[in-house]
């Protein structure tokens, strides 16, 4: 499929755009999609907010793909790790005059983040640095929510 702008790009059938719904890996046997892994185990199995920092959607609005595998012994760490650096990152949160900009991740997946902006507030300000952090509580003026599906390509 490459070269393609955007993963959305990619169809798995005439009104499906992205992959997420083809059958790409089987696990013991069972067909699965990129859906079933995210959507149908991950997320309601495991019921922690920071899988939003470990699955990469391979658009350069995802959090950052990481370099070293997930295992037992350093998930704990990297999903923190991956956490900071999203919610740090201007395609995590940024601020811009009275307008909060955050990543559309905490609006397509609120319910992950407690059900309510001021969940997403609460959760973004755990993982905040000082002055973030800072600017977050309590914050008042208008959210808006943003997200960058091109690609995120390291080039030829």
């Amino acid at each position: 499929h490459y070269p393609v702008e955007s993963i959305r790009d990619i169809r798995s059938g005439w009104f499906r755009p992205g992959p997420w719904d083809r059958k790409l890996v089987a696990v013991e046997g069972v067909d699965l999609t990129l859906n079933d892994i995210e959507h149908r185990i991950l997320r309601p199995i495991f019921r922690d907010n920071r899988v939003h920092y470990a699955v990469n959607c391979a658009s350069i609005g995802c959090p950052n793909l990481r370099p070293e595998a997930f295992t037992a012994d350093n998930t704990e760490a990297l999903l923190d790790r991956a956490a900071r650096e999203y919610v740090n990152h201007p395609r995590g949160a940024r601020l811009e005059g009275d307008r909060l900009v955050l990543s559309s991740i905490y609006d397509w997946f609120q319910e992950d983040f407690g059900g309510s902006e001021a969940g997403v507030l609460a959760h973004l300000t755990r993982y905040a640095r000082p002055e973030l952090a800072r600017a977050l509580k309590g914050f008042r003026g208008t959210i808006d929510y943003a997200y960058d599906w091109s690609l995120n390509d390291a080039g030829p």
